[in-house]
């Protein structure tokens, strides 16, 4: 794999992906904004297709509210435009608000009940239509997936996917898993990079570092945290991936995470980089802000501290590379 990167500063851009909202005036506002307040590098582009619920066996990413594929070009094409290395990220969700988590089916076959087999296939024609945007288009990085932890096991599917990426493209491939279950996922060797979740909370970082590094160490593979951020507001940086959590907004609160989250990544240096969440592509107005209760940090205080960090560590890794 070539050297993209010496470190990954990135956030991610446009969640859900909601069939409209990511072309125009907003959108390009919104996109332009991120790169200048936090001095982004990177950033992952993430998109959301539909099943009907846990147990359907049908993507339906050429429907709305997906994005269209026009607009994946125009974001990717603002992105490298402002001089940012990209990582698409498709992820698949439910309609019915389940959490794709808990997607699963019977280990064996039954007949007349929903299969493996029909899932993955769907799911592999989701994953390739946008492996060839991605190759066509220059994209650094491709995520296969994102938390979808009752499919981990399935290593066999997931090493056959990955092997099918591969014939359309040629850039760095990447899953995300999720919080907790780095030990989890027994096919790493397959893919270029390790990624997963940071959601851990603020009094957890260094427990949790050592428990990763361990697996990190075992497969020898880059790292970095694909996603990682926490709400402004009380009590979310005890639970930050709770993102309903019931609480008065609170800026402090989530520049304390980030600088905590920061302080104890630094103290090891595979440690490749963040794609925080998130920054969509329909901001609020900035003086909302401190009423804001959300993840992005757009005009809040942590602004300033994921700023300063990415341009410390960016300045820092420009002789070497960690994500390589």
């Amino acid at each position: 794999m070539t050297n993209q990167t010496a470190y990954i500063g990135g956030m991610t851009w446009g969640w859900t992906g909601v069939r409209g909202t990511w072309t125009g005036p907003k959108a390009e506002q919104s996109m332009t904004l991120m790169a200048e307040r936090l001095n982004v590098n990177w950033t992952a582009i993430a998109l959301g297709a539909l099943q009907d619920h846990a147990q359907a066996t049908e993507i339906k990413f050429g429907e709305a509210p997906t994005v269209t594929d026009d607009e994946v070009l125009a974001a990717i094409q603002q992105a490298k435009a402002l001089q940012l290395k990209v990582c698409l990220k498709p992820v698949v969700n439910c309609a019915d608000g389940t959490w794709r988590a808990h997607i699963n089916f019977f280990d064996l076959d039954v007949p007349c009940e929903p299969k493996w087999s029909d899932w993955f296939a769907s799911y592999t024609a989701f994953i390739l239509h946008y492996a060839r945007i991605a190759e066509e288009t220059g994209c650094e990085m491709f995520c296969i997936g994102c938390e979808m932890v009752q499919t981990d096991r399935r290593e066999t599917e997931w090493r056959q996917l990955i092997a099918e990426v591969r014939k359309v493209y040629s850039g760095i491939v990447t899953y995300n898993c999720d919080k907790y279950q780095e030990g989890q996922v027994k096919w790493w060797d397959a893919v270029d990079v390790i990624s997963s979740s940071g959601y851990y909370p603020i009094g957890d970082w260094e427990e949790q570092l050592n428990r990763i590094e361990k697996v990190v160490s075992a497969y020898d593979k880059p790292f970095f945290f694909m996603e990682a951020g926490c709400p402004s507001r009380e009590g979310s940086q005890h639970i930050p991936n709770d993102w309903g959590l019931q609480g008065e907004p609170s800026e402090e609160v989530q520049r304390q995470f980030y600088e905590t989250m920061f302080g104890e990544s630094d103290k090891r240096d595979w440690v490749g980089g963040f794609m925080l969440w998130d920054w969509p592509a329909r901001l609020y107005e900035e003086s909302d802000a401190a009423a804001n209760d959300d993840y992005c940090m757009y005009g809040k205080q942590a602004e300033k501290t994921v700023h300063d960090y990415y341009a410390k560590k960016i300045a820092e890794s420009t002789v070497g590379g960690t994500i390589s």
